[in-house]
């Protein structure tokens, strides 16, 4: 690949028992190869076309328990608070982030969609995806990071509603 296509760059990505050798190349395209053993081989998504050889029984990879979903949202919450009070604002910012796309993957659960790294977002109904719209931090101060957060907290207590309503009430 490097010789070849002239790749900048390689990264291996681990999931489960599959590696993906993921190539930057010049024109900014990426081109993965993707190594198993035998044993795991299989189809992950619909997509998947075999071409040559035998693939074993496709198995449901179930998305990530919402319970956990939750819990990591509402750590983001809490860190993002004491981050806007001590003025951290990248770090704020940062965990403003990570509470809508937590909250954004619960929502695609819930309409079960992709939950992994935003593959289901834009196949979102629009008013789900609007509430979260406002959450997008415009501007590197207490304020508007303040704003970001009510917001975003807001829609994850919509989500969480959605999922367990005695826990929203609680955490509300």
């Amino acid at each position: 690949m490097y010789q070849r296509h002239l790749a900048l760059h390689h990264l291996d990505v681990k999931s489960g028992g599959w590696i993906y050798r993921v190539f930057l190349l010049p024109s900014t395209l990426q081109v993965d190869l993707a190594f198993v053993s035998a044993t795991e081989f299989r189809t992950l998504a619909s997509t998947f076309r075999l071409m040559f050889g035998e693939a074993n029984e496709s198995r449901h990879v179930p998305p990530p328990p919402t319970g956990d979903i939750i819990g990591l949202a509402w750590l983001y919450a809490l860190h993002a608070r004491s981050c806007i009070a001590r003025r951290t604002l990248w770090q704020a910012e940062y965990m403003v982030s990570g509470i809508r796309d937590n909250a954004l993957a619960l929502a695609c659960i819930r309409h079960g969609l992709p939950a992994a790294h935003g593959r289901g977002l834009d196949l979102l109904p629009s008013g789900v995806a609007a509430q979260f719209e406002g959450s997008l931090v415009r501007r590197l101060d207490t304020a508007e990071l303040s704003r970001a957060f009510q917001v975003v907290v807001h829609g994850l207590l919509s989500e969480i509603r959605c999922v367990d309503e005695e826990l929203a009430g609680r955490l509300q």
